[in-house]
């Protein structure tokens, strides 16, 4: 089976943020029998961002920009990407990055990224929250004060 990123219909599932960060998406990785990659395909519309300033843990992620042009924030600052421009989020801090439109026309985008298979989490600088999943576990939080290995353990 193949997929096209240009005609991909997309679902407004991610509808429900908050203003300013409304936009739609799909994942095709499960129609392609996909094991090891993912890919997202996004669409923005002008003044609309996708996903607040984050980074992930585990996962590589990359953006190609399909159609229309958008801002992507990382470490380095903002900069403007138009079709055909592609950049590459590393696992850590250093592959922090948020993208937004700020043109005039609905901006497409592609993500492919690696698959943790294992579990995966995602730290927001912004708000000093994080994310950490792995199976069945979830959990959403803010970042804290360090602690030490065997604090709170008991003998």
């Amino acid at each position: 089976m193949t997929v096209n990123v240009l005609e991909l219909e997309l679902e407004p599932t991610w509808r429900e943020g908050p203003p300013g960060h409304r936009f739609t998406m799909r994942s095709p990785g499960s129609m392609l029998e996909a094991k090891l990659t993912g890919l997202s395909v996004y669409e923005v519309e002008p003044g609309q961002a996708t996903w607040p300033y984050h980074f992930e843990l585990v996962e590589e992620e990359w953006l190609l920009v399909i159609a229309g042009e958008v801002i992507l924030r990382t470490p380095e600052g903002e900069r403007a990407l138009r079709a055909g421009d592609v950049a590459c989020f590393p696992a850590g801090p250093a592959g922090a990055h948020a993208v937004r439109n700020a043109g005039d026309v609905t901006a497409r985008f592609a993500m492919p990224s690696s698959v943790a298979r294992t579990g995966d989490g995602a730290v927001y600088p912004d708000s000093g929250k994080f994310v950490v999943r792995s199976g069945e576990f979830e959990h959403r939080g803010r970042l804290g004060d360090p602690v030490e290995y065997w604090d709170g353990e008991g003998a």
